[in-house]
């Protein structure tokens, strides 16, 4: 159970908790199959990483990754297979685990939606199932919420910027790879921590999409990293959740 710090944090959030259900699906090298049912009636497939039980005896980070389109469906395996396999398992080996014992989440977008709401002042409907199915995990487990993580890459890269530019205060760092922002909300992500990566040669994603988002926070003060590839194209993800550095910079960061 969440510790009453968390429950007070959560509700400074003004996050609604809905149920999450668990169907006794297969897991999925570690992952259990679960779905969540927001406040409004909507549902989600998700995946969820918990970390072993002595871990657990302490309040632990989570990672929130969002899939790219590869992912879509509702078959609640797509976003941590295929495409989506590093971003989601390099969090989970035993050497991650050990050095960085941490939750790990993935919940799954289904056809004709977005993570998404350029344009408009709100966020997407299933990124709002992301932040209410967060609240309902931090009463489930002893989760450090000031230790949320938050990446994704392609489709799950846009996602990405939206919500640190939309709810910034929710978020201890964010790592968007191959995704693109709104420009104008730039300044609200000054202070979260981010690690932007791209590949030079990507043709599904323009790279200027992530050089335009790193020099509208570095004219607002940001110390945002950026990785760019000059060979690579749109699969960064191949060679980004992979750098060496990355783990520990990432759950090196926390809230506040």
């Amino acid at each position: 159970m969440a510790s009453n710090r968390a429950k007070a944090i959560v509700a400074t959030w003004g996050i609604v908790l809905g149920a999450s259900i668990c169907h006794a699906q297969d897991v999925v090298d570690g992952f259990a199959a679960r779905t969540f049912v927001g406040a409004n009636g909507g549902r989600m497939p998700y995946r969820i990483f918990v970390p072993d039980a002595q871990q657990r005896l302490r309040p632990l980070p989570i990672v929130i990754y969002l899939h790219g389109s590869g992912g879509i469906g509702t078959d609640n395996l797509r976003q941590i297979s295929g495409g989506n396999t590093n971003g989601t398992h390099v969090w989970v080996t035993s050497h991650a685990q050990a050095r960085h014992p941490a939750f790990v989440v993935a919940p799954q977008l289904p056809e004709g939606h977005r993570w998404d709401a350029r344009g408009t002042d709100g966020i997407a409907p299933y990124a709002r199932l992301v932040i209410e199915l967060l609240g309902s995990l931090s009463h489930q487990f002893a989760i450090d919420l000031d230790r949320v993580y938050l990446t994704g890459q392609s489709l799950g890269g846009f996602g990405t910027w939206d919500l640190i530019t939309k709810r910034p205060e929710l978020f201890a760092a964010a790592v968007p790879l191959c995704g693109a922002g709104t420009l104008s909300l730039a300044r609200a992500a000054r202070t979260v921590p981010i690690w932007v990566f791209h590949g030079a040669k990507d043709d599904a994603v323009p790279v200027a999409g992530s050089r335009e988002m790193v020099a509208a926070l570095r004219a607002v003060g940001s110390a945002v990293k950026y990785s760019e590839y000059p060979e690579v194209g749109h699969d960064v993800w191949t060679v980004a959740y992979v750098e060496r550095d990355l783990p520990d910079w990432l759950f090196g960061q926390k809230r506040g």
